[in-house]
């Protein structure tokens, strides 16, 4: 299998394959060095773009630094991660044809005030990078918070950094 970087209609670049993909297949490594979280969001503090894959807990992310940091997004992927013995491996969950954009779904968990806005143009496209746990989990959040009498709006959370998952 030859995978290649081009254009995406999804977000910028996109990893895209030249031959088919038969279902069940490892199609890339995530693979960068590995920082604490802490370290991290020190690094990315002021980077509006990061490609941080979580580990385990999320407590060791890997920095991106290969083919698939390149792969995108989609409500409705071709792919899913998988962690094995401390290693992130993207593998097909259908069969995919020569040409066809590698994604699969980020389940981003965290990133405060970060809407993580979804591009894919799925039809099941749900706006967002997050998983639909934490878009349950926001939605709780925001009714709890309380509303500032003098805007109307509701109190903001403390920025973090977003982490792929």
């Amino acid at each position: 299998m030859t995978l290649i970087i081009r254009s995406s209609l999804i977000h910028a670049a996109g990893c895209y394959t030249t031959t088919p993909i038969r279902k069940g297949v490892r199609v890339a490594e995530y693979t960068g060095p590995r920082l604490s979280k802490k370290q991290a969001d020190k690094d990315y503090e002021n980077s509006s773009i990061t490609y941080l894959f979580g580990l385990g807990n999320g407590k060791i992310v890997i920095d991106g630094h290969s083919m698939a940091m390149f792969i995108n997004h989609s409500c409705d992927p071709n792919c899913e991660t998988t962690e094995e013995n401390d290693r992130i491996w993207i593998k097909s969950i259908r069969k995919i044809a020569a040409g066809e954009e590698i994604t699969y779904d980020y389940c981003l968990y965290d990133g405060a005030d970060d809407e993580a806005i979804c591009n894919c143009g799925a039809k099941t496209c749900r706006g967002t990078m997050y998983s639909p746990k934490e878009v349950r989990r926001r939605k709780s959040a925001a009714k709890k918070k309380p509303i500032n009498s003098k805007t109307g709006k509701r109190a903001k959370a403390k920025k973090t950094r977003s982490a792929k998952r």
